[in-house]
């Protein structure tokens, strides 16, 4: 039996990448799995398939959690489809990087909308439902503090996440609820791949100042939710876990 037995879990963003490792992770250690998705319902509906095929259960929910009523509907899907909700990650997220010359209101309203306003939003829908045991996991990154150039944008919306989970851990604290946040480094997905990290120079630089001489992979992240997610992680909140090599 798994350390998540019994439990249900809501993972926002979870078509791709991080998200679906965290997804089939939480799974796997016997957790039933809302698979949140914005726009890649095919992706999710991979992420289910994957998971079921291994012994779980899962359902793909669309959902923008920057919108209230999308963000109610993804919590009221779990809550509907498993009868309770224990577990909450807020993995949505977007990222651009521009140097502050070329800042936007646009570049601006797109990160911090779904990266703080999103993880706001779906919080709130999910605290009505969470009791004595629940945890919140909030996907934050090291840019908080490595603090690369061309992001101020990015890193303030995650410098925003560190924050706020500092503040549920001490508000939820006294109904037994955990909120804690984890901070990947530089991590192989889709995402960044398309971008254009995995292979440059920047990856290589992060590679060198790196400890461990790599980057991160899905899995890695998807192992330390789990732990955070469990009881293993009953005497943490309030807590960032560096996962990034040791990349400082």
């Amino acid at each position: 039996m798994g350390k998540l037995a019994g439990k249900v879990a809501v993972v926002t963003g979870a078509s791709k990448g991080i998200g679906a490792a965290i997804a089939k992770a939480l799974a796997a250690e016997g957790a039933s799995v809302v698979v949140n998705y914005a726009s890649s319902k095919a992706g999710a509906e991979a992420v289910v398939s994957a998971i079921a095929a291994a012994g779980g259960n899962a359902v793909a929910v669309g959902g923008d959690v920057s919108k209230a009523s999308d963000a109610q509907g993804i919590v009221d899907a779990a809550i509907k489809t498993y009868g309770r909700l224990d577990i909450l990650v807020n993995n949505s997220g977007v990222y651009e990087f521009a140097p502050i010359a070329d800042i936007t209101e646009a570049h601006y309203r797109k990160q911090f909308d779904t990266n703080v306003l999103g993880l706001l939003l779906t919080t709130q829908a999910a605290a009505k439902h969470l009791g004595e045991g629940a945890s919140i996991i909030n996907v934050s990154s090291v840019v908080t503090t490595i603090t690369p150039p061309e992001s101020a944008v990015y890193s303030g919306t995650k410098g925003a996440v560190d924050a706020i989970t500092g503040v549920l851990a001490r508000e939820l604290g006294p109904r037994k609820i955990r909120v804690n946040a984890i901070n990947p480094g530089m991590v192989v997905t889709e995402g960044s791949q398309s971008a254009g990290v995995i292979g440059s120079d920047f990856e290589t630089q992060v590679v060198s100042q790196t400890p461990l001489g790599r980057v991160g992979q899905p899995d890695d992240i998807a192992s330390a939710v789990v732990f955070l997610a469990s009881d293993d992680a009953r005497w943490l909140t309030g807590e960032h876990i560096v996962a990034s090599g040791g990349l400082r």
